[in-house]
């Protein structure tokens, strides 16, 4: 949307591997993922992670689009994800407009918006 006011190229969609995650607050890609986008940062946080204290990353506007086209148009952080077979981690900011419901022992789950 915000592309589409400045008329600004909306680019191509990429399709990405992505993981629910609980523990994070926020949606986060993939380190590259902004350049493959050709996005521009729009501003700078410092996060935590198991590895890493205070680590400065870039802020973009993506939309995330899910099966039964489902969109959201979030703020996300571009962080290395190095070693996980993932491009994106779905966190709580788009959770939190949805149902997530995790069933453990059949380790299946259902996401609905």
């Amino acid at each position: 949307m915000a592309l589409k006011r400045t008329q600004a190229t909306v680019p191509s969609p990429v399709p990405a591997v992505g993981m629910i995650d609980t523990g994070a607050s926020g949606s986060v890609i993939q380190q590259g993922m902004a350049a493959r986008l050709s996005l521009n940062p729009v501003g700078v946080t410092s996060i935590n992670t198991p590895s890493t204290t205070n680590l400065q990353c870039y802020e973009y506007v993506v939309r995330l689009i899910f099966p039964n086209n489902v969109i959201f148009e979030t703020t996300a952080i571009e962080a290395p994800l190095q070693g996980q077979h993932i491009q994106c981690l779905v966190g709580r900011d788009v959770l939190a407009q949805g149902v997530f419901l995790y069933i453990g022992y059949t380790n299946l789950f259902s996401l609905s918006f």
